[in-house]
């Protein structure tokens, strides 16, 4: 039996709130979808990493459109989701250029809101039946 247009609109519906939510919370999209192991995992792991770049007094960037390699950094510290906003609202990730461990921090920070993007596409393509 094939699936209807309003079958398929409701599947992409039900697949962007598993985006949506997998990119507000590390590893939720994977909880909604059954995999706990995943998400636990991914929650955990990436929320660490998030948590320790900013212990390591690494920056979140701001978006600044004359610096494009700041804007970029910026973009891929926002793809962690609401650890993001609630460390930017508490006043956290202002950095501290002068410390040893600066740019390991800004490492740390960037690369969980990237591996975060992959968690996102990945919790997509298991949502849309591709996986």
């Amino acid at each position: 039996m094939r699936a209807t247009t309003a079958d398929r609109e409701q599947s992409a519906i039900y697949a962007y709130l598993i985006c949506l939510a997998a990119w507000a919370v590390p590893g939720a999209g994977h909880l909604l979808l059954g995999r706990l192991q995943k998400g636990l995992t991914f929650l955990i792991a990436l929320t660490l990493m998030f948590l320790f770049g900013l212990w390591l007094e690494g920056r979140l960037f701001p978006i600044e459109i004359s610096q494009p390699l700041v804007a970029l950094a910026a973009l891929a510290n926002m793809g962690i989701g609401l650890p993001y906003i609630a460390a930017r609202v508490m006043g956290y990730g202002a950095g501290n250029v002068i410390a040893v461990t600066y740019e390991y921090g800004n490492t740390f920070l960037i690369v969980a809101g990237l591996l975060n993007a992959l968690v996102v596409i990945d919790a997509f393509d298991i949502s849309m039946g591709r996986k």
